[in-house]
């Protein structure tokens, strides 16, 4: 250390270190005033060079010479906090595991049906990882850090149902392997183009008017389907489906939007009524109009599972929205009254709830669908009577309506237990992630999406087991239909992004990160400069 006095003095204090081949080689400090010399080293222009760094030197603020430098340093950082990131190698790894479950379903399928291992077993297993790996690199690209749950959980459910499907009608199964290749595609376009879940956001009002039309698409003339007394279905040239399951994720997306903005309104009271404050009854339309929209639904299609379910939604989100439980009242109330509406002007709607209350009364006529569920599931016991070795043929819809009481019969309670605890997966994944969302209309949109698919599985799977009137609805990612899986597979996709985007690290995090030390066992090379403190002579 020296000093040199004149006029006025500056004091400038450098100290560098650099750690190199696991040994920490320092040098010296410099405090020069009126630009003197150092024994040992040399200070120009705030600059240490020779002596004042063994084996380095520090120039500009950076570090040379030790092997570390700003930029050096820097990277090396950034690529720590990139492994800090979700791997999706546990990802991957369920994924076969899911893959070698429906591989092995099928072989106790083809040995019980036909005494004999699947002829070509290794191509299936092949197909099988080959879809897994191909959803496995659409997350990892366009998805890294959302959860590892989502997919594998919606592979297994998807794999279960084309097992059954196979079992009951093998030329449905070709096409639900068919429409299982288009969902990917969908998956993976939804993801590309969703690039960050706000934007959703902007254009709410579109996409409103984007699922009235395909709500009231079935109504259309020459364009919706009678099927059984309901008008559920649309028939374009050689495409045909529900454009209802496209539309009740439109719907989530303008609710998790408009109850985002207004959600303070909806909780706290502003309007004066006489000598008490009550909520503004302005926000609270939307509700209004989505009883009288499933009203229409129940009433112009006959279609009463999904009138059912987007109330039951509409309900659920704007509670979730407000914290409040009187809107879970007030939204009974409205859903008691459409309902007896519904049940005066529907004998569909009145059969139900007989065949429901009395459905062993019925046997030979409205119960006769329940009735052969209830046999069908009491056949499969514990265990089941194996794959392949059940009566599916006596129980009408069996790969659509009434698919959860053939597994309950040929995988018994185990495999529809399995079944409950893949929607209740399927239920807190995506509970976690709305906690985990960075905004409101994250958090909303999130868990709106999640309560419609778990929902659609508690309605059909009470249905069949008696605790509501039956609805039929199709089982999520396991009942045979193009359009539910395809719906199924892009709702999944928006949890995706959402969970994704709360995964990642912020801005703030990466920046605290990357003032860690490199690694634990290692000094943090670098260098310290005090800027100078000037003095008169006293």
């Amino acid at each position: 250390m020296s000093r040199v006095a004149g006029s006025s003095s500056a004091t400038f204090s450098v100290k560098a270190s650099s750690t190199q081949a696991g040994s920490r080689r320092s040098g010296g400090a410099a405090s020069v005033a009126g630009g003197g010399a150092v024994t040992g080293g040399a200070v120009t222009g705030g600059a240490v060079t020779g002596g004042a760094v063994t084996g380095g030197a520090v120039t500009g603020g950076a570090v040379t010479g030790g092997a570390v430098t700003g930029g050096i340093r820097t990277q090396e950082r950034e690529k720590k906090v990139r492994r800090r990131k979700p791997k999706r190698r546990t990802e991957l790894g369920l994924l076969v595991l899911v893959a070698l479950i429906i591989a092995g379903l099928y072989t106790i399928l083809e040995l019980d049906t036909r005494s004999r291992p699947p002829a070509h077993l290794g191509v299936f297993i092949g197909a099988l990882l080959g879809v897994a790996f191909v959803a496995h690199m659409i997350n990892r690209f366009l998805a890294p850090d959302a959860s590892a749950a989502f997919l594998p959980l919606a592979a297994l459910g998807n794999g279960l149902g084309g097992v059954m499907i196979l079992r009951i009608d093998p030329a449905e199964a070709k096409l639900q392997a068919v429409w299982t290749g288009v969902s990917l595609i969908l998956y993976g376009l939804t993801l590309l183009v969703v690039r960050r879940s706000r934007d959703l956001d902007r254009y709410r009002y579109i996409l409103l008017l984007a699922a009235i039309g395909l709500i009231l698409a079935p109504l259309v003339p020459g364009l919706g389907v009678d099927i059984y007394g309901e008008r559920l279905f649309v028939h374009a040239g050689p495409i045909e489906g529900q454009p209802i399951e496209l539309a009740k994720i439109l719907l989530a997306i303008f609710f998790a939007s408009y109850f985002s903005e207004k959600q303070e309104m909806l909780r706290i009271p502003t309007r004066r009524f006489g000598n008490r404050l009550v909520v503004d009854p302005a926000p609270l339309g939307p509700i209004v109009a989505a009883a009288a929209l499933s009203l229409l639904v129940l009433v112009a299609e006959r279609n009463v599972g999904f009138g059912i379910l987007l109330f039951a939604f509409f309900v659920a989100i704007f509670w979730v929205a407000t914290g409040q439980y009187r809107w879970i009242v007030f939204g009974t109330a409205l859903f008691a009254a459409g309902l007896e509406v519904g049940i005066r002007l529907l004998p569909q709607v009145q059969e139900r709830i007989t065949a429901w209350i009395h459905p062993f009364s019925h046997a030979q006529t409205s119960g006769y669908q329940i009735v052969q569920g209830l046999y069908s599931l009491g056949t499969g016991g514990i265990a089941g009577t194996g794959l392949g070795l059940g009566q599916p043929r006596f129980v009408p819809f069996a790969s659509t309506d009434m698919i959860f009481s053939i597994i309950g019969e040929e995988l018994g309670l185990l495999g529809a237990a399995t079944v409950v605890f893949l929607f209740l997966l399927f239920l807190g994944t995506g509970l976690r992630a709305a906690q985990q969302a960075r905004s409101d209309f994250s958090k909303l949109l999130a868990t709106g999406l999640v309560v419609i698919l778990s929902m659609q599985a508690f309605f059909i799977m009470g249905g069949i087991t008696r605790l509501f009137p039956f609805t039929g609805l199709a089982l999520p990612f396991i009942a045979y239909g193009g359009s539910s899986l395809v719906g199924n597979y892009v709702l999944i996709a928006i949890l995706v992004r959402i969970s994704d985007e709360g995964n990642r690290p912020s801005r703030i995090a990466e920046a605290q990160a990357r003032a860690l030390p490199l690694s634990d066992g290692a000094a943090d090379p670098g260098y310290e400069i005090n800027l100078p403190s000037w003095s008169t002579p006293g």
